[in-house]
């Protein structure tokens, strides 16, 4: 069993991720996030973790992430900045009889000391910070020197990448960054810089599968996926109708299983970046 992290007393938030936390927290991520546990318990697997290795989880959501690390028999916390999340992360890690210190935050500015992690993890997470600057800062400063950063990172030519400029060509243009910069890597060298000793990219396959139909399946992300369902709050219902329309058919485009079954295969690009000494 992990050992109990204690309360920690949160910073205030910034103005600029009150959004940020409104939008996760109006979804409800939880009813996709459990289709992809497989995919985050193969990204766990390959950090290869040791018992007691101290490891935080970055927008770790409703602990898809958190649950094998600590299994692995690391010492883990997760951050998030939607309660609703990591009040479902909370009930898992009890159920797996895990005691993961969940805490409420966010990617620009976490509640811990200097060095405090061997390993960070945020798979689909920090990229949604409004400031990447800001993130990239805070994950060097809290991972001890020679420690990890590994991240899952959606791209922008993969399907998710389609996905969102389709939202955003519906949306006034955007006042932060895309959180797609994230999969890009000559970004990524040039958020960390000299901050880290080394920085390997390498696309990783991924399937989205629902047993779902594909009107089913964009119906569920419009509901439950935050920035989807953010983007039909803005919009009227002819053109709610017409991003349902082109949702539906890159879908079905991409899906690769018949019979009333949604299956796409997409890339990531996953980071592992070693802290300098």
């Amino acid at each position: 069993m992990n050992s109990i992290n204690t309360l920690r007393e949160l910073p205030a938030m910034h103005a600029v991720n009150l959004r940020p936390r409104s939008d996760w927290t109006a979804g409800d991520f939880g009813k996709i996030a459990r289709f992809f546990t497989a995919a985050a318990t193969e990204f766990v697997a390959r950090l290869d973790l040791k018992p007691g290795d101290r490891l935080l989880d970055v927008g770790c959501g409703t602990g898809n992430q958190s649950i094998p690390a600590a299994l692995a028999g690391a010492d883990v916390t997760g951050l998030d900045i939607a309660p609703n999340l990591l009040a479902q992360a909370r009930k898992r890690a009890a159920d797996e009889f895990l005691t993961i210190g969940f805490d409420e935050g966010n990617a620009e500015e976490m509640p811990y000391p200097d060095a405090s992690f061997d390993i960070i993890i945020s798979m689909f997470g920090a990229i949604f910070a409004p400031r990447h600057d800001k993130v990239s800062a805070e994950l060097v400063r809290i991972c001890r020197p020679g420690g990890r950063i590994v991240m899952a990172n959606w791209m922008a030519d993969g399907f998710v990448g389609q996905m969102f400029r389709m939202i955003n060509g519906y949306l006034p243009p955007p006042i932060s960054p895309s959180p797609l910069d994230w999969g890009n890597e000559r970004r990524l060298r040039m958020n960390f810089g000299e901050a880290v000793s080394s920085l390997q990219c390498i696309v990783r396959p991924i399937d989205f599968t629902f047993p779902y139909s594909v009107p089913a399946t964009v119906e569920i992300w419009r509901e439950y996926y935050a920035p989807l369902n953010q983007a039909f709050s803005q919009l009227d219902s002819i053109r709610q109708e017409a991003l349902r329309t082109e949702l539906e058919e890159l879908w079905s485009e991409n899906n690769l299983s018949p019979h009333g079954v949604t299956r796409i295969r997409t890339e990531y690009l996953e980071l592992t970046a070693i802290r300098s000494e």
